[in-house]
């Protein structure tokens, strides 16, 4: 094949390119891969037992269930979360209503963060990109007529995510709901907040720990729960390429693992409660094979490095969010088409869970229109295209299988690295991973600015005279009123018993105990989430960044 390819080349495409030569000196994916004039099946470099294999067979390549959509079709979870508690309940309801299969709770920063609503700090950002949660009860409200045995949730929140999940748990017990039925998510990934975002609080090593309590705390009373969504979405928002995702995602993946390891679990009781967060970008070729590359290579890693036995420890299960970053506040209509390609691209990636991002994201937070809009995305994908008919359909072509192959071979080469460096968090702490990200940020950046790379509507085919969209207005008003409400709700407590929660709390912080039970007793006891955080502060300390020029 390579002679007669070369033999096509000489005869035909040479004299072809002397007349009508072609658009760019070179083609290239987001990560800088080359991308072939024409892909044969000396390309594809599978050897397909070994490297592909069936579906829900090892090493995943082509998807981690026997039937994939056949059987059913991926969770449609749509990300929403603004203002107070109860207008996010009016949310969840109007999405339920219309389709959506599970919920996805955004929290607003300050609840991030470890804040109370009151705090000095989150003046201004209360209910702003996400929803205010600083008690039981607003996390009851949140959560009101929707039965927690029966819907699946997702908790988008990190260093927070013990408290949150405390509170899910009690809204649950109330509910009269046991802990053992209990579906869902909760992010847990603090690794990638150092890495990337920044809603961090105490330093990695008691964060790890935190961590690490609640893997242990819902292996033995939440088996149906996620401990953790290791999550590559937030490093591509970044600027990373797509091989640095499926990397540094995975990298996180293994440090998890080794620390739940070193505080006495067995790899196969966690590595099935274990599951990942990609971003999906618009170069569809390139993240189809991104996904399948990730699922492959966590398999092997899981297999070799860990040495487990239990198959469903190899099974790299994960949601899928459409690109925020790759959202125009210029002709947001064009939102739409990148959302479907993005969406698409998940699809035939063999994703679990999908979140499609509204028209109008690179604006406001979405409109109920547009939120339907994006939701009916993915109805139209899975009900009218045909793509989720037959597992992995772009299985074998050329191109595919060609790019699976690099992505996981570069992957591998920077996890190996990562792992000389002495594994993730001393990578992070060199600050080699967020120097990589940064680079790779502004080599998109220029390439954009010098339009070497089109972004429709920003730097081509733009428009003079633009008219903006409605978009969703947040109540100033809500900020005084959720202060109100937590300011009620610590007045009408028995202040001598929730003083003594915490104070239980701040000691068995001090001690290798798991942590996981001290905070849902606080919280159970009416301490606020700006209280309980602030007194694991007081224990741990403030993790600062240190500077990266």
């Amino acid at each position: 094949m390579h002679r007669t390819k070369r033999q096509w080349h000489e005869e035909t495409v040479k004299p072809f390119l002397a007349k009508k030569p072609e658009r760019k000196p070179s083609f290239k994916t987001t990560s800088g891969i080359e991308i072939e004039r024409l892909y044969t099946e000396d390309d594809a470099k599978a050897d397909y037992l070994k490297d592909l294999n069936f579906p829900g067979q090892y090493p995943f390549t082509r998807g981690i269930q026997p039937t994939m959509y056949r059987g059913r079709y991926w969770t449609m979870r749509q990300y929403a979360g603004f203002g107070s508690a109860q207008e996010t309940n009016n949310r969840f309801h109007y999405l339920l209503d219309h389709g959506q299969t599970g919920l996805s709770v955004a929290f607003d920063l300050p609840t991030q963060m470890g804040l109370d609503s009151d705090d000095p700090r989150a003046s201004g950002e209360v209910g702003r990109v996400g929803v205010a949660i600083d008690t039981l009860e607003d996390m009851e409200t949140l959560f009101d007529k929707i039965p927690l045995d029966r819907v699946s949730t997702s908790m988008t929140i990190n260093a927070t995510a013990s408290i949150l999940l405390s509170l899910y748990i009690l809204v649950a017990e109330k509910q009269g709901v046991e802990r053992s039925l209990l579906k869902g998510t909760v992010q847990n990934d603090i690794l990638k907040e150092y890495i990337a975002r920044g809603t961090y609080i105490y330093p990695p090593q008691p964060s790890l720990r935190m961590t690490t309590d609640l893997f242990q705390y819902c292996q033995r009373h939440l088996p149906k729960w996620n401990v953790i969504s290791v999550s590559g979405y937030h490093i591509r928002e970044a600027g990373s390429t797509a091989v640095q995702e499926v990397a540094f995602t995975l990298a996180n993946g293994i440090a998890y693992l080794e620390a739940a390891c070193e505080a006495g679990l067995n790899v196969d009781d966690v590595a099935p409660q274990v599951s990942f967060f990609f971003a999906a970008h618009s170069h569809v070729i390139e993240e189809i094979a991104k996904f399948r590359a990730a699922r492959r290579l966590w398999a092997r890693i899981i297999k070799k490095h860990f040495k487990s036995e239990n198959p469903r420890s190899a099974q790299l299960r994960f949601h899928t969010q459409t690109g925020g970053v790759t959202l125009t506040a210029q002709q947001p209509a064009n939102n739409i088409v990148r959302v479907t390609l993005q969406a698409l691209a998940a699809v035939l990636g063999g994703t679990q869970s999908l979140h499609t991002n509204s028209m109008d994201e690179a604006l406001a937070l979405p409109t109920e229109a547009s939120a339907r809009l994006a939701l009916r995305t993915q109805q139209i994908i899975a009900k009218e295209s045909g793509v989720a008919e037959t597992i992995d359909p772009l299985a074998g072509a050329y191109a595919i299988e060609s790019l699976t192959h690099e992505i996981e071979s570069q992957a591998e080469d920077y996890i190996n690295k990562i792992r000389e460096m002495g594994g993730m968090p001393a990578a992070i702490e060199k600050g080699y991973i967020q120097e990589e990200i940064q680079e790779s940020a502004f080599l998109f950046q220029k390439d954009v600015e010098g339009r070497k790379r089109i972004v429709v509507g920003v730097n081509d085919f733009v428009l003079e005279d633009e008219k903006m969209p409605e978009t969703l207005k947040i109540n100033p008003r809500l900020e005084q009123e959720q202060i109100k409400n937590l300011r009620a709700w610590k007045a009408g407590r028995n202040q001598k018993k929730t003083r003594a929660s915490l104070g239980i709390l701040g000691e068995k912080a001090k001690t290798g105990e798991n942590l996981f039970p001290f905070i849902l007793q606080a919280l159970r006891d009416k301490a606020t989430l700006g209280e309980v955080s602030g007194t694991l502060l007081k224990v741990f300390g403030k993790y600062r960044e240190r500077a990266i020029l």
